[in-house]
Protein backbone atom coordinates (compact mmCIF):
# COMPACT_ATOMS: atom_id res chain seq x y z
CA UNK A 1 0.00 0.00 0.00
CA UNK A 2 2.07 3.27 -1.10
CA UNK A 3 -0.69 5.84 -2.60
CA UNK A 4 -2.23 7.66 0.01
CA UNK A 5 -4.35 10.85 -0.15
CA UNK A 6 -4.90 13.07 3.06
CA UNK A 7 -7.07 15.10 4.04
CA UNK A 8 -6.43 17.57 6.77
CA UNK A 9 -2.72 18.10 6.05
CA UNK A 10 -2.12 21.24 6.94
CA UNK A 11 -2.79 21.31 10.42
CA UNK A 12 -0.88 21.11 13.41
CA UNK A 13 -0.98 17.21 13.79
CA UNK A 14 -1.09 16.93 9.59
CA UNK A 15 1.80 18.10 8.95
CA UNK A 16 4.33 15.97 10.63
CA UNK A 17 2.53 12.97 9.51
CA UNK A 18 2.34 13.91 6.38
CA UNK A 19 6.10 14.74 6.17
CA UNK A 20 6.52 11.41 7.69
CA UNK A 21 4.79 9.47 5.02
CA UNK A 22 6.47 11.27 2.37
CA UNK A 23 10.12 10.89 3.91
CA UNK A 24 8.96 7.12 4.33
CA UNK A 25 9.06 6.52 0.60
CA UNK A 26 5.25 6.65 0.48
CA UNK A 27 3.43 8.56 -2.86
CA UNK A 28 1.64 11.12 -1.34
CA UNK A 29 -1.48 13.08 -2.49
CA UNK A 30 -3.14 16.15 -0.32
CA UNK A 31 -6.26 17.75 -1.05
CA UNK A 32 -5.88 21.79 0.08
CA UNK A 33 -7.86 25.09 -0.06
CA UNK A 34 -4.39 27.21 0.07
CA UNK A 35 -2.76 25.25 -2.41
CA UNK A 36 0.55 28.11 -2.14
CA UNK A 37 1.17 26.97 1.66
CA UNK A 38 1.19 23.39 0.48
CA UNK A 39 3.50 23.28 -2.27
CA UNK A 40 6.16 25.10 0.22
CA UNK A 41 5.15 22.37 3.05
CA UNK A 42 5.26 19.33 0.36
CA UNK A 43 7.22 19.98 -2.59
CA UNK A 44 7.24 15.83 -2.57
CA UNK A 45 3.43 15.62 -3.07
CA UNK A 46 0.92 15.91 -5.10
CA UNK A 47 -1.18 19.10 -4.34
CA UNK A 48 -4.78 18.47 -5.36
CA UNK A 49 -6.69 22.50 -4.60
CA UNK A 50 -10.19 21.73 -3.25
CA UNK A 51 -12.67 21.43 -0.41
CA UNK A 52 -14.19 18.39 1.16
CA UNK A 53 -17.40 20.54 1.33
CA UNK A 54 -16.97 19.53 -2.63
CA UNK A 55 -17.42 15.98 -3.68
CA UNK A 56 -15.99 16.51 -6.57
CA UNK A 57 -12.89 17.88 -5.52
CA UNK A 58 -13.13 14.30 -2.74
CA UNK A 59 -13.70 12.55 -6.19
CA UNK A 60 -10.74 14.08 -7.89
CA UNK A 61 -8.17 12.89 -4.64
CA UNK A 62 -9.01 9.62 -3.71
CA UNK A 63 -9.17 8.55 -7.88
CA UNK A 64 -6.50 6.06 -7.82
CA UNK A 65 -5.37 5.75 -4.23
CA UNK A 66 -5.11 2.82 -2.14
CA UNK A 67 -5.59 4.41 1.45
CA UNK A 68 -7.14 6.97 2.73
CA UNK A 69 -5.46 9.44 5.81
CA UNK A 70 -7.84 11.77 7.71
CA UNK A 71 -6.87 14.34 10.57
CA UNK A 72 -9.64 16.36 10.86
CA UNK A 73 -11.61 18.53 13.56
CA UNK A 74 -13.83 20.91 15.01
CA UNK A 75 -12.52 24.20 15.19
CA UNK A 76 -13.09 26.39 18.37
CA UNK A 77 -14.97 28.88 16.05
CA UNK A 78 -17.74 26.26 14.36
CA UNK A 79 -21.51 26.34 15.03
CA UNK A 80 -23.40 23.03 16.02
CA UNK A 81 -25.05 23.42 12.92
CA UNK A 82 -22.70 24.30 10.38
CA UNK A 83 -21.10 22.00 7.87
CA UNK A 84 -18.15 20.18 9.74
CA UNK A 85 -15.42 18.13 7.84
CA UNK A 86 -16.07 15.14 10.46
CA UNK A 87 -19.47 15.10 9.77
CA UNK A 88 -20.56 15.47 6.13
CA UNK A 89 -17.48 15.69 4.77
CA UNK A 90 -16.80 12.47 6.23
CA UNK A 91 -19.89 10.90 4.84
CA UNK A 92 -18.85 11.75 1.39
CA UNK A 93 -15.12 10.46 2.23
CA UNK A 94 -16.42 7.82 2.48
CA UNK A 95 -19.60 7.80 0.35
CA UNK A 96 -16.37 7.83 -2.54
CA UNK A 97 -14.16 5.53 -0.88
CA UNK A 98 -16.38 2.90 -1.27
CA UNK A 99 -16.95 3.39 -4.82
CA UNK A 100 -13.57 3.60 -5.74
CA UNK A 101 -12.46 0.79 -3.78
CA UNK A 102 -10.29 2.29 -1.46
CA UNK A 103 -8.21 -0.45 0.58
CA UNK A 104 -7.94 1.64 3.86
CA UNK A 105 -8.82 4.55 5.90
CA UNK A 106 -6.68 6.17 8.72
CA UNK A 107 -8.40 8.41 10.87
CA UNK A 108 -6.87 10.49 14.05
CA UNK A 109 -9.81 10.28 16.87
CA UNK A 110 -9.30 11.48 20.35
CA UNK A 111 -8.67 9.35 23.53
CA UNK A 112 -10.29 12.15 25.82
CA UNK A 113 -13.50 11.93 23.92
CA UNK A 114 -14.22 8.98 25.64
CA UNK A 115 -15.56 11.42 28.66
CA UNK A 116 -18.56 11.98 26.50
CA UNK A 117 -21.63 10.48 28.55
CA UNK A 118 -19.58 9.92 31.65
CA UNK A 119 -20.50 12.18 34.86
CA UNK A 120 -23.62 13.54 32.74
CA UNK A 121 -21.10 15.19 30.31
CA UNK A 122 -22.72 15.62 27.21
CA UNK A 123 -20.91 18.24 24.13
CA UNK A 124 -22.01 18.24 20.61
CA UNK A 125 -18.24 17.96 19.56
CA UNK A 126 -17.90 14.87 21.52
CA UNK A 127 -21.29 13.32 19.74
CA UNK A 128 -19.56 14.13 16.12
CA UNK A 129 -16.07 12.29 16.85
CA UNK A 130 -18.26 9.44 18.20
CA UNK A 131 -20.53 9.18 15.17
CA UNK A 132 -17.18 9.60 13.28
CA UNK A 133 -16.02 6.28 14.90
CA UNK A 134 -19.11 4.32 14.23
CA UNK A 135 -19.49 5.88 10.40
CA UNK A 136 -15.45 4.30 9.95
CA UNK A 137 -16.25 0.99 11.29
CA UNK A 138 -19.45 0.76 9.60
CA UNK A 139 -18.39 1.26 5.95
CA UNK A 140 -17.10 -2.09 5.41
CA UNK A 141 -13.52 -0.97 4.55
CA UNK A 142 -10.49 -1.57 6.17
CA UNK A 143 -9.87 0.90 9.07
CA UNK A 144 -6.95 2.03 11.50
CA UNK A 145 -8.28 4.48 14.45
CA UNK A 146 -5.72 6.38 16.39
CA UNK A 147 -6.77 7.49 20.01
CA UNK A 148 -4.12 9.76 20.97
CA UNK A 149 -3.80 11.13 24.40
CA UNK A 150 -2.66 15.04 24.82
CA UNK A 151 -0.46 16.15 22.41
CA UNK A 152 2.93 17.92 23.57
CA UNK A 153 2.52 20.16 21.05
CA UNK A 154 -1.12 21.46 22.74
CA UNK A 155 0.88 23.21 25.90
CA UNK A 156 3.37 25.00 23.55
CA UNK A 157 0.85 26.34 20.62
CA UNK A 158 -2.55 26.00 22.54
CA UNK A 159 -2.13 26.75 26.25
CA UNK A 160 0.37 28.93 25.42
CA UNK A 161 -0.08 32.69 25.75
CA UNK A 162 2.56 35.29 25.09
CA UNK A 163 4.20 34.54 27.91
CA UNK A 164 1.91 31.96 29.78
CA UNK A 165 1.13 28.93 30.02
CA UNK A 166 -2.67 29.02 30.41
CA UNK A 167 -4.45 26.06 32.85
CA UNK A 168 -7.96 25.54 33.81
CA UNK A 169 -9.27 23.69 36.85
CA UNK A 170 -6.90 20.92 38.18
CA UNK A 171 -6.36 17.44 36.89
CA UNK A 172 -8.07 14.38 38.36
CA UNK A 173 -5.93 12.07 36.51
CA UNK A 174 -2.50 12.28 34.75
CA UNK A 175 -2.23 12.05 31.07
CA UNK A 176 0.15 10.59 28.77
CA UNK A 177 1.67 13.69 26.94
CA UNK A 178 2.94 12.37 23.37
CA UNK A 179 4.99 14.34 20.68
CA UNK A 180 3.40 14.29 16.68
CA UNK A 181 6.58 13.35 15.87
CA UNK A 182 6.78 10.04 17.51
CA UNK A 183 2.39 9.22 16.57
CA UNK A 184 3.31 10.50 12.81
CA UNK A 185 6.33 7.31 13.44
CA UNK A 186 3.19 5.58 14.57
CA UNK A 187 1.21 6.09 11.58
CA UNK A 188 4.10 5.50 9.05
CA UNK A 189 4.39 2.46 11.18
CA UNK A 190 0.43 1.21 10.55
CA UNK A 191 0.69 1.47 6.69
CA UNK A 192 3.84 -0.41 6.46
CA UNK A 193 2.10 -3.59 8.16
CA UNK A 194 -1.46 -3.57 8.18
CA UNK A 195 -3.09 -5.45 5.46
CA UNK A 196 -6.56 -5.74 5.31
CA UNK A 197 -7.62 -5.97 9.28
CA UNK A 198 -8.80 -3.48 11.52
CA UNK A 199 -6.69 -1.86 14.11
CA UNK A 200 -7.70 0.61 16.92
CA UNK A 201 -4.04 2.16 18.54
CA UNK A 202 -4.08 4.04 21.69
CA UNK A 203 -1.10 7.00 21.37
CA UNK A 204 0.04 7.68 24.73
CA UNK A 205 3.81 8.74 25.26
CA UNK A 206 6.16 7.68 27.80
CA UNK A 207 5.38 9.67 30.49
CA UNK A 208 2.15 11.15 32.39
CA UNK A 209 1.87 14.48 33.98
CA UNK A 210 -1.36 16.59 35.09
CA UNK A 211 -1.80 19.72 33.37
CA UNK A 212 -0.06 21.98 36.04
CA UNK A 213 2.72 19.26 36.03
CA UNK A 214 3.41 19.08 32.25
CA UNK A 215 3.34 22.96 32.71
CA UNK A 216 5.95 23.34 35.23
CA UNK A 217 7.93 20.77 33.53
CA UNK A 218 7.53 22.60 29.97
CA UNK A 219 8.30 26.33 31.78
CA UNK A 220 11.67 24.32 33.30
CA UNK A 221 13.14 23.69 30.09
CA UNK A 222 12.31 26.03 27.71
CA UNK A 223 14.96 27.51 26.43
CA UNK A 224 13.94 30.64 24.37
CA UNK A 225 12.18 33.18 26.79
CA UNK A 226 10.91 33.03 30.49
CA UNK A 227 7.67 31.42 30.93
CA UNK A 228 4.95 31.60 34.03
CA UNK A 229 1.48 29.83 34.46
CA UNK A 230 -1.82 31.74 34.32
CA UNK A 231 -4.49 29.52 36.45
CA UNK A 232 -8.02 29.94 35.71
CA UNK A 233 -11.02 28.47 37.90
CA UNK A 234 -13.66 26.40 35.87
CA UNK A 235 -16.59 28.32 36.66
CA UNK A 236 -15.31 31.64 35.46
CA UNK A 237 -14.46 29.50 31.93
CA UNK A 238 -17.97 28.41 32.05
CA UNK A 239 -19.12 32.40 32.43
CA UNK A 240 -16.74 33.58 29.80
CA UNK A 241 -17.75 30.73 27.35
CA UNK A 242 -21.58 32.13 27.47
CA UNK A 243 -20.48 34.88 25.64
CA UNK A 244 -17.39 33.98 23.76
CA UNK A 245 -17.30 30.64 21.27
CA UNK A 246 -13.72 30.01 21.76
CA UNK A 247 -14.39 29.70 26.05
CA UNK A 248 -17.19 27.49 25.86
CA UNK A 249 -14.90 25.50 23.54
CA UNK A 250 -12.46 25.68 26.19
CA UNK A 251 -14.29 25.33 29.01
CA UNK A 252 -15.53 21.44 27.64
CA UNK A 253 -12.46 20.45 26.61
CA UNK A 254 -10.81 21.14 29.30
CA UNK A 255 -13.55 19.88 31.90
CA UNK A 256 -13.51 16.49 29.76
CA UNK A 257 -9.16 16.51 30.36
CA UNK A 258 -9.56 17.53 33.65
CA UNK A 259 -11.86 14.39 34.58
CA UNK A 260 -11.35 11.50 31.94
CA UNK A 261 -9.96 8.54 33.91
CA UNK A 262 -6.83 8.04 31.79
CA UNK A 263 -4.72 5.39 32.12
CA UNK A 264 -1.83 3.36 30.32
CA UNK A 265 -3.71 1.74 27.15
CA UNK A 266 -0.75 1.49 24.15
CA UNK A 267 1.03 -1.61 24.88
CA UNK A 268 -0.45 -2.92 21.86
CA UNK A 269 0.62 0.18 20.07
CA UNK A 270 4.22 0.27 21.11
CA UNK A 271 4.58 -3.67 20.53
CA UNK A 272 3.23 -3.29 16.79
CA UNK A 273 4.25 0.50 15.75
CA UNK A 274 7.35 1.00 18.38
CA UNK A 275 7.34 2.87 21.45
CA UNK A 276 8.11 6.61 21.66
CA UNK A 277 10.96 8.25 22.79
CA UNK A 278 10.37 12.05 22.90
CA UNK A 279 9.68 12.93 26.32
CA UNK A 280 8.35 16.41 27.64
CA UNK A 281 11.92 17.44 28.69
CA UNK A 282 13.57 16.95 25.57
CA UNK A 283 10.34 18.33 24.00
CA UNK A 284 10.49 21.92 25.54
CA UNK A 285 14.53 22.07 24.87
CA UNK A 286 14.20 21.63 21.17
CA UNK A 287 11.16 23.29 20.26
Amino acid sequence: MKKIVIFGSTGLLGKPVTRALIDAGFDVTVLVRNETLALKLFPKATIIKGDLKNESDIEKAIEGQEAIFLSLSVTQTEKEHGFHTEQEGLDTVIKVAKARNVKRITYLSSLVHLYQGMDGFDWWIFRIKKEAVRKIKESGIPYTIFYPSTFMESIAYQSRQGNMIAIGGKSEYPLYYIAAEDYARQVVGSFKILKDENRDYVVQGPDAFTQAEAAKVFIKHYKKEKLHTMWAPMFLMKIMGIFARKFDYGYHIVTALNKYPEKFEAAQTWEELGKPTITLKAFAERI
